[in-house]
């Protein structure tokens, strides 16, 4: 079966940290690109971060440009969102999703229905 799950949710502190995965089963990232988003209750669905393994492109929305990384394993099976500084602001259901043959330069264009796999989501959860 092809699968996303994304992990490491929770709760902390405002100006903490959090280590977010997603981690592939039934394929590897090579010709995909991975996104994170992100939906608060009574909010619009952000999108937070992409990174396109073909072309090295990494993509960061303004708001968490300097706080948040993104990262791959060598075995490509698994992309980190590293999270760092965490704002209340930030709290949300976080979600990763792959698109097939997407290179990050261009996700602003792909509607959610594009995307080829999405994981459940992890909550995060950041008290001020």
């Amino acid at each position: 079966d092809v699968q996303l799950q994304a992990s490491g949710g929770g709760l902390v502190q405002a100006g903490g940290s959090l280590r977010l995965s997603c981690a592939a089963s039934g394929f590897t990232f090579d010709d995909y690109a991975i996104a994170w988003f992100r939906q608060a209750p009574g909010k619009e669905r952000e999108g937070v971060s992409c990174s396109s393994i073909a072309d090295g492109g990494i993509y960061y929305a303004d708001s968490v440009k300097g706080r948040f990384t993104i990262s791959t394993t060598n075995a490509k099976n698994t992309v980190y969102l590293q999270m760092n500084s965490l704002k209340p602001e930030d709290t949300a259901v976080y979600y990763c999703a792959a698109a097939r043959y997407m290179l990050c330069r261009v996700w602003t264009s792909y509607r959610y229905n594009e995307y080829d796999y999405w994981g459940q989501g992890t909550l995060v959860t950041v008290s001020s």
